[in-house]
């Protein structure tokens, strides 16, 4: 009776191995279940069992499985843990391997890549395709590509990197990647263009249809678009992204960076927008497709467009999520929040946030110094910012533009001493670190001069002598030379200017008229124009040649609106309106003697004598047409005004 049951599990065991071999893995789970229904401890049976789960991925189902009812299974729990984006717990899964083989180091390649650990994983790649011989050699390649690109972000130019083939859209696109960090934007434009046509080609011999086709275009195409942004080309990378965000990508990584950077190109504008994109780059299922260096440049770009935005409670708890989430990442939460309070008019406790973070982190950013001292600035603590920008450090603090601020910012306070200490400890350190920069000459030339301007002239003959000694046949440095001399050997400045070349000699090279016109003392409004000669006049009088004055340039009058060039103007268009013969005055009906006097009074026949014959009498300037004496009244031509109508043919 023992043997019925031995014989069939063993007739299932045929079957669940045939259909393993078919890749018909839910026939294969229900064999397996069939072999669990005669024994429940069959640990064979549970282990076939979550390989078809894991097939069929229902991955939190097998790694149930796995780790309730079979041991020694690390590799498939930590594809497991893998697939359910456990990355960590793949990695310890992996790691306690003892002897790991071929399918245990690719899987912890990918595992390390997810980690960003970045050194280990090309380790891993590069014994991968050292020591194994199969169909996945060109896969394995693009991976190892793929690294190397991060590796390049990580460390620059001082990570070498072996020889890569580009025969694939695949590997052209990684190689694009790497001269973008290598900052070769315009070889990496080319690289992505022939990645593009490389990927059509490929997808189009294995009969994708176009959905696929655009949807593997999208990262390339992203991608070029970051490269135009670099190039400072916005409206053409702006066109790339929303082509791509209006195909609808597939792939959520690249929609999210597509987002991001359309917010980065809007900046301030086109609110409405950012506030779209940025919501789809913020979505919570991407913790897993973007990188950590990804997310956390979305998370700043959040919290920036909700301070421009002036959404200030939002910010703040944006913030304060964004610290939580990247601890690593406390020098840019600083800055968010000292922003923040900048926006609320809280000055002040910006600057105490900021001192606090410099406080607990010696090792502080640039970036973190410099806003503090433009901070301190803004409250008129110039000794406090210049205090900052001397201890951000000797590679930053000894640049050409920081020197030159610190000593515009002490002479602002007429301290000298500091000014000039300044640019003494910036020589010492050149002459130890950088003795062939060429800012090493301005800065001993600079300190030459506030040493001369100050009452220095013995510290300045000194700069000086040194900067003849590397240029002999510098004018410049021998003439301040020979006036710092004069002011305390006039001896040596007697001997020094014998150096001089003669006057003939410097006569030649000066341009009399320009050095004239340039030094006039009457200002710039008298100063003769160089280049413009004044041409003699050709008629002569008594041997002398005339200067004629510029004539002033009329500007023409300005014509009325409805001028017609064709008819004659009015002649009596310059006599007031109430002269001219077309200005028609009202007429009184009372008659043109009465209201004329006092009130009630009548004129005499003389005055009425009088005024008609000066009716009779043109006056100046209007029309000589005699009037008619026989003028009818008002009353009289009533019916003789009425019009006339108009005839119809």
């Amino acid at each position: 009776m023992m043997t019925a049951p031995n014989t069939h599990i063993t007739a299932y065991y045929t079957e669940l191995v045939r259909a393993g071999d078919n890749g018909e893995f839910d026939k294969a789970l229900k064999i397996a279940n069939k072999i669990l229904h005669e024994d429940k401890d069959d640990k064979k049976a549970q282990h076939c069992k979550a390989v078809c789960l894991i097939h069929l991925s229902e991955f939190e189902d097998a790694l149930k499985i796995l780790e309730k009812h079979v041991s020694n299974c690390n590799f498939e729990k930590a594809y497991c843990f893998y697939r359910l984006n456990r990355i960590p717990d793949a990695y310890n899964a992996l790691k306690s391997i003892n002897n790991p083989g071929i399918k245990e180091k690719e899987l912890l390649a990918q595992v390390l890549y997810r980690l960003e650990n970045y050194d280990e994983c090309f380790s891993y790649y590069k014994d991968l395709i050292k020591n194994s011989e199969d169909d996945f050699e060109e896969e394995r390649e693009t991976n190892l590509s793929a690294v190397v690109s991060n590796l390049y972000a990580e460390k620059g130019n001082d990570f070498k990197a072996p020889q890569l083939r580009e025969h694939t859209y695949e590997l052209c696109y990684n190689t694009a990647c790497i001269l973008i960090n290598r900052k070769e934007y315009n070889l990496a434009i080319e690289k992505l263009k022939l990645a593009e046509e490389l990927c059509k080609k490929t997808l189009e011999e294995n009969d994708a249809t176009e959905e696929e086709i655009e949807a593997e275009l999208g990262v390339i195409r992203v991608q070029h678009g970051y490269v135009l942004q670099l190039l400072n080309k916005n409206d053409r990378a702006l066109k790339i992204y929303n082509q791509v965000l209006k195909n609808k990508p597939s792939d959520l990584a690249v929609a999210a960076v597509a987002c991001n950077n359309v917010v980065t190109i809007n900046k301030d504008q086109n609110v409405f927008d950012s506030k779209k994109k940025i919501k789809i780059a913020t979505a919570d299922n991407l913790e897993s497709k973007l990188t950590s260096k990804q997310q956390q440049m979305i998370a700043i770009n959040n919290c920036l467009l909700l301070l421009h935005t002036n959404q200030i409670d939002q910010c703040r708890r944006a913030i304060q999520s964004f610290r939580k989430k990247f601890s690593s990442c406390a020098a840019e939460a600083a800055l968010l929040s000292a922003g923040l309070f900048c926006k609320e008019k809280k000055v002040q406790k910006a600057v105490d946030v900021l001192k606090e973070f410099a406080a607990s982190n010696p090792d502080q950013s640039v970036l973190i110094s410099f806003t503090l001292a433009q901070l301190l600035l803004m409250q008129g603590h110039v000794s406090q910012a210049c205090d900052i920008l001397r201890s951000i450090g000797e590679n930053v603090s000894y640049t050409p533009g920081v020197i030159s601020a610190l000593v515009t910012l002490y002479l602002s306070m007429e301290d000298k001493e500091s000014a000039i200490s300044v640019l003494q400890n910036a020589i010492k350190w050149y002459r130890k670190n950088l003795p062939k920069d060429p800012a090493l000459n301005t800065l001993i030339q600079e300190t030459a001069k506030l040493e001369l301007k100050y009452g220095n002239p013995q510290e300045a003959a000194k700069l000086l002598e040194e900067l003849r000694k590397d240029d002999p046949e510098d004018l410049k440095t021998l003439a301040q030379l020979i006036s710092a001399y004069s002011q305390f050997d006039p001896d040596k400045a007697k001997l020094v200017s014998k150096q001089l070349p003669p006057v003939s000699e410097v006569s030649l090279k000066v341009d009399v008229d320009t050095l004239e016109s340039a030094s006039w003392t009457m200002g710039a409004k008298y100063i003769k124009k160089s280049g413009k000669t004044e041409t003699p006049s050709t008629k002569p009088e008594s041997g002398d040649i005339l200067l004629h004055k510029k004539k002033r340039k009329h500007k023409k009058g300005k014509l009325p609106k409805h001028y017609d060039p064709s008819v004659d103007p009015d002649p009596e268009r310059w006599l007031p309106r109430r002269e001219r013969s077309t200005f028609k005055k009202k007429k009184d009906k009372r008659g043109a003697t009465i209201g004329k006097g006092t009130q009630g009074a009548v004129a005499s026949s003389e005055d009425t004598s009088k005024s008609s014959l000066s009716a009779n009498v043109p006056s100046p300037g209007a029309s000589t047409t005699p009037t008619s004496p026989n003028v009818q009244g008002p009353r009289q031509t009533k019916g003789a005004q009425k019009k006339k109508k108009k005839t119809r043919w």
